[in-house]
């Protein structure tokens, strides 16, 4: 049966066009299952029965806790059995997730089928970065890369107008069965068009004591954890946006049906602000970008708490549009300098680092983000000292970074 599957896909090399179709149709999904949610969120509470509308939040943070073990998990994994198995195994365990989100009576039976997702996704996003790694290099790597990239900004622009169609035309749980049917379909479409590229002789075996290893001197190299935490930090912010954001459109600003086109607006300053970074990093380098960008989004998270503070917590719309679209180009601005400076010293654990940065960056945005998340009040306060709080960390862990030894792991 393994055999079968192996060699399934390997009569016809994919084109390159049906090779970025499916890689972003496959990476996607991460996007998707976030933002796609976000209309959903205020049925979700009512036919539920939550009490504390607050707890609607976890719909968004717990995908993500489900991922800090998703990520560790299937990094080394892929190394052992292969990337197609990881991509497959995730895809399943995604679409087993979505299940029994879909049939959820609970909230605790919802939060439990998110996490699980969560854990899914992973496969999907660690062994389709590995499997491109495998199969392109240099230059040919960077462009197919940026297609892929392209394809995917598309998506947190798009997903939220398509949950809102579909409750619209049905109700909340046709979103889960139509992340049912996008695993399926990637399960499918993979299974028979893409061969394994890590070859048996190439493969790893997984080994406790050896990760154990691995893990420890990547936890004792400072200049990689201030990395890791920096980037936890700032992706805590984006992160307590996303979980609230359908509350602050359409609670605090009323704009009901307009979410998506506002939500969509904002995303935009993400797509171009990585495509300035990526014109502008070779001649002022990450860290001095990353350091400006920080210093720019501690700005901005200062005037957004001072014009909340003004307007009892709600400050005039069209501020609120400018300075939280300016606060995502920031945050984009820094995210990937971030993750590319963590993984500069990663050396010959690079396959392990990618996943450990990956999950304990998430790990610690989840604990920041429900831990603001707890103080929302129909206020825009949390928002703000969030980004505030992410700038000035992230300020003072790059220099704490800086200050440490260049050796790789």
């Amino acid at each position: 049966m393994t055999a079968n599957i192996e060699q399934i896909g390997s009569r016809k090399p994919l084109g390159t066009v049906e090779f970025v179709a499916l890689f972003s149709f496959i990476t996607s999904l991460t996007a998707a299952a976030i933002d796609g949610m976000l209309p959903a969120l205020g049925d979700i509470g009512v036919e539920l029965q939550v009490a504390d509308p607050r707890n609607t939040q976890l719909v968004i943070t717990l995908f993500v806790f489900g991922m800090v073990f998703g990520e560790f998990l299937f990094g080394p994994l892929s190394d052992a059995i292969g990337r197609r198995k990881v991509i497959l195994l995730g895809l399943a365990i995604f679409c087993a997730g979505s299940v029994l989100a879909m049939t959820a009576q609970s909230i605790e039976m919802m939060l439990l089928g998110r996490i699980i997702q969560g854990l899914g996704v992973s496969g999907p996003k660690i062994g389709a970065r590995a499997l491109i790694r495998d199969k392109f290099s240099g230059d040919a790597m960077a462009r197919m890369m940026s297609y892929i990239y392209m394809a995917f900004i598309l998506v947190p622009m798009l997903a939220p107008a398509l949950g809102q169609l579909i409750i619209s035309v049905a109700n909340w749980r046709a979103i889960f069965f139509t992340y049912l049917l996008m695993g399926l379909i990637s399960s499918v479409w993979l299974m028979m068009r893409q061969e394994e590229t890590l070859h048996v002789e190439l493969r790893t075996p997984m080994s406790f004591g050896t990760l154990m290893r691995n893990t420890w001197l990547i936890f004792n190299h400072r200049k990689v954890m201030a990395y890791v935490l920096a980037l936890g930090f700032v992706f805590s912010g984006l992160l307590l946006y996303l979980s609230i954001a359908q509350s602050l459109f359409q609670d605090i600003y009323g704009v009901g049906a307009k979410f998506p086109l506002y939500f969509a607006m904002l995303a935009i300053g993400v797509g171009v602000a990585s495509f300035a970074n990526s014109q502008l990093v070779m001649r002022f380098g990450m860290e001095r970008l990353s350091l400006g960008a920080l210093g720019a989004m501690s700005l901005l998270g200062f005037a957004l708490l001072v014009m909340s503070l003004l307007h009892d917590g709600q400050p005039p719309f069209v501020w609120f549009l400018f300075n939280s679209g300016a606060l995502l180009f920031c945050f984009s601005a820094v995210f990937n300098n971030l993750n590319a400076m963590a993984m500069q010293s990663l050396g010959r654990v690079a396959g392990l680092g990618t996943s450990l940065t990956s999950s304990l960056s998430s790990l610690v945005a989840v604990l920041i983000a429900m831990t603001l998340g707890r103080f929302y009040d129909l206020t825009v306060y949390p928002l703000a000292c969030a980004f505030l709080i992410a700038g000035l960390a992230g300020i003072g862990l790059v220099f704490v970074a800086r200050s440490g030894h260049s050796e790789q792991v």
